[in-house]
């Protein structure tokens, strides 16, 4: 009975997004999405998808579902998912992560609404100890 399947929440994990260097504006060029795993274990089967939706101009913009696969990602290790333009902050951007940790399957839904990839939404990134926007 579904009563019987546990359910486990995700914990530990993050995505960040962040320029790619200290003085970087809003407006430059590229910035790159990482995946945080801050767990002392490695998680493995790590699949993550990507898109991008919302209303840009006064029409609706999709973006292309980008799936990124990492076998294993290591203990307090950040690895790059992917680089974003600027000019999709203004739409949500949504990360889908699904991955193996102690033998049980995770997934969680990371999702970075309009506008919140903005300087007054930076902190410190763990891992990587730059600033940017994260979502635990």
């Amino acid at each position: 009975m579904k009563k019987d399947i546990p359910e486990y929440k995700v914990e530990e994990l993050a995505i960040a997004i962040l320029p790619r260097t200290d003085e970087a504006l809003i407006e430059d060029e590229m910035w790159d999405v990482y995946l945080l795993n801050l767990k002392e274990a490695p998680i493995e089967n790590v699949l993550i998808n990507s898109r991008g939706y919302g209303e840009l101009d006064g029409e609706q913009m999709k973006t292309t579902i980008l799936r990124h696969f990492f076998n294993e990602v290591g203990p307090l290790e950040a690895y790059l998912i992917e680089p974003i333009q600027p000019k999709l902050f203004d739409i949500a951007n949504e990360y889908w992560v699904s991955f193996t940790f102690d033998g049980y399957m995770y997934d969680k839904k990371y999702v970075f609404v309009r506008g919140s990839i903005s300087e007054e939404n930076f902190t410190t990134i763990p891992v990587l100890d730059r600033r940017g926007v994260m979502i635990k």
